[in-house]
């Protein structure tokens, strides 16, 4: 991996072990030439911890991965500039620059990550902040896991020694994964063990859950679930891997308020899917989407659209009413044979929702888990329902949380008016919704509309999309085309590496070819072999 560490980075890394001899100036006031008495040489593993969240929150979850997906997964559909080539398969699905900024923070993250290990593992300057290091774990198997789920094979092992390997092999999916369970297993045991060093505990360094290690612990069981079911395919016994899936969901979160969501978004600190809307106007609203709301009635249809802003009024409109008017169902963009035009189709709510919460492991996905775990173990429709409809409510709740936030947006308000045109959707309506048009839908195919429900819930401004690109590809490898998708272009199967290293690193290199093998080789957990 090519990494653009600064002096501070490779301090924190041990990496500059070597003294620094001077030949030439041996007096003191020579010595502080060129000192940036602002920058320190050391940082705790605390302060370290807040970057790597940042990080992880809005350029890994939220960012260009979130983006690009939602249009491959059909929560959007791109209709300009490079939305557009990505949703008509013209050069962005495969061209190494489209994710290279991502590709490069991924690393960022990690590295940063593998500091805050360092620093609290034994031997290393802050050991005994057994907590912390806990928190470094699970930041270090999530953007593992993010890494290789969207890229493959990658350099890992040897990719944080820039100084001694300039061109990192690499690692299999297959082992780098066993290095996220290890993460995630070694968290699980050091989360609960408190801060003894001197530096003291995480505390609002902490801006996930302040330094709450208990939610940290549900977190790590979280994303077991999570991965567990990721990896059902690879997995010699299944019937095991569920009911673990299971266990680990009932250690997870028991409500949305423990939820792992990064809220720190503002009127300067932007939601990244609003950010990029705002500024480039390239995602409208997606036809294949509204078709599965339209089939359900689900009471989202008239909450998460908008028209486009009337440049004379400066007023945008809630639209309620796509499934009963022709001029309003028009206003969808067609997926993959949309117009390169703006200001024309409808667009999401969600574009709008300048301080909505990123997730990076929510209640309702945990609920999606298990109601497909205990499926899939054929347990009866009695003990999977009410999962089900839990989720399906807790899903809703989440989506009204960037509604709210959309209809309250203030750079948005400074440039207009947003119309609000439909009721709230409460936890009443939400449970009816369930129960007139879910419940028939999954007693008619289960898994089906398990999957199809969690699809819906994933579509907003919280990141999901990333997540369900995962999910989408799982199906595919097992044969279950659960959620329809209507681009009649091919499906990018993974993502193309970062050119930072498929110009710099002969492995990478050689890896990529022509980049056309994103459409045709599946990563490992779903049935490929890099």
């Amino acid at each position: 991996m090519k990494l653009k560490l600064n002096i501070v980075g490779l301090l924190a890394m041990g990496i500059l072990a070597a003294p620094v001899i001077f030949t030439s100036c041996s007096e003191d006031a020579m010595d502080k030439i060129n000192e940036n008495v602002n920058k320190p040489t050391d940082v705790q593993a605390k302060f370290v911890l807040t970057d790597v969240i940042t990080r992880t929150a809005f350029y890994n979850v939220g960012g260009d991965f979130n983006t690009y997906l939602s249009t491959y997964v059909e929560h959007e559909v791109g209709v300009f500039n490079q939305t557009w080539n990505a949703e008509h398969r013209t050069n962005e699905p495969s061209a190494a620059s489209t994710f290279n900024n991502t590709w490069g923070n991924m690393y960022f993250a990690l590295r940063d990550a593998r500091i805050v290990i360092e620093k609290c593992s034994e031997g290393g300057p802050q050991a005994g902040n057994y907590t912390t290091l806990g928190m470094g774990q699970v930041m270090a198997a999530y953007n593992l896991a993010l890494l290789t789920d969207m890229f493959g094979d990658v350099p890992y092992s040897e990719g944080f020694k820039p100084l001694e390997i300039k061109n990192p092999k690499l690692d299999k999916q297959q082992e780098l994964y066993k290095q996220v369970i290890a993460y995630l297993d070694a968290a699980i045991v050091n989360l609960p063990k408190g801060d003894t060093h001197a530096s003291g505990a995480a505390g609002g360094q902490d801006i996930l859950f302040n330094g709450n290690s208990a939610k940290w612990l549900k977190f790590a069981y979280g994303l077991k679930a999570r991965y567990g079911m990721r990896l059902l395919n690879v997995t010699s016994n299944k019937s095991a891997a569920l009911n673990e899936v299971i266990s680990n969901v009932d250690k997870s979160f028991a409500s949305a308020a423990d939820e792992a969501k990064f809220t720190q978004y503002s009127k300067t600190n932007l939601n990244p899917l609003f950010d990029f809307q705002w500024s480039r106007d390239g995602l409208a609203a997606s036809k294949s989407l509204a078709d599965k709301m339209i089939g359900r009635k689900d009471p989202r249809l008239v909450r998460d659209f908008f028209t486009p802003q009337n440049s004379k009024t400066g007023v945008w409109k809630q639209v309620n009413d796509i499934a009963s008017n022709a001029a309003s169902y028009n206003l969808l963009a067609p997926n993959g044979e949309s117009e390169q035009v703006q200001y024309q189709y409808l667009t999401s709510t969600f574009v709008f929702s300048q301080t909505a919460p990123t997730q990076l492991l929510s209640y309702h996905e945990l609920l999606f888990l298990k109601a497909e775990a205990m499926q899939r173990l054929g347990q009866g429709a009695a003990t999977v329902e009410p999962v089900l409809k839990q989720a399906v409510v807790a899903s809703i709740a989440n989506s009204e949380v960037s509604v709210d936030a959309a209809l309250a947006a203030p750079t948005v308000a400074a440039n207009g008016t947003m119309v609000e045109t439909s009721n709230k959707i409460t936890s009443a309506a939400a449970s009816d919704y369930f129960d007139n048009n879910v419940r028939p839908l999954f007693q008619a195919n289960p898994l089906k509309e398990i999957a199809n429900q969690k699809y819906l819930a994933f579509f907003g401004a919280s990141g999901e999309s990333t997540e369900m690109y995962n999910d989408i590809r799982r199906w595919k490898a097992n044969g279950e085309n659960f959620v329809e998708l209507k681009n009649p272009g091919k499906f990018p199967l993974r993502l193309p590496y970062g050119n930072d290293d498929t110009t710099t690193n002969p492995n990478v290199q050689a890896a990529y070819g022509d980049g056309q093998y994103v459409y045709t080789e599946n990563v490992w957990w779903a049935g490929g072999k890099r």
